[in-house]
């Protein structure tokens, strides 16, 4: 039971830390991305649920790859955590967006504000799942 807790644990503070994130980077995001915006300046499928249960979805799903992988490589101390989940997110996550994006044309600004969220957020991840 342990195990799910902090894997929830670990997707809902990426997650948390995913608001925080995009809500201060939220007009270079809108504008990198081309995300269709309201008159009000917030993009038009904000009041959309989808997304966020995606998103959160995801993030359970990766919480739930790491601390199994995290298990299997006997991490299991805080500085250990935040390194793996650095490297997960610097090294795995961010490049399949960094290679996603150039094909696609998108900006390098989309790029950075992405693959920072990414690399991050795994980080963050890394470090709830050895707390717990």
């Amino acid at each position: 039971m342990m195990e799910v807790i902090s894997v929830v644990a670990a997707a809902a503070a990426s997650y948390i830390f995913g608001a925080i994130w995009y809500m201060s980077l939220a007009k270079p995001w809108m504008a990198a991305s081309g995300v269709e915006v309201g008159e009000d300046g917030q993009p038009a499928n904000r009041s959309n649920p989808v997304p966020y249960i995606v998103s959160f979805v995801c993030a359970v799903i990766v919480a739930g790859m790491m601390r199994h992988m995290f298990a299997l490589a006997g991490i299991d101390e805080l500085g250990k955590g935040v390194v793996a989940g650095l490297g997960i997110g610097l090294f795995l996550a961010t490049p399949w967006i960094a290679t996603n994006y150039t094909f696609s044309g998108r900006p390098k600004a989309l790029i950075v504000i992405d693959g920072g969220y990414a690399t991050i957020g795994c980080m963050v991840m890394g470090a709830v799942l050895t707390l717990l």
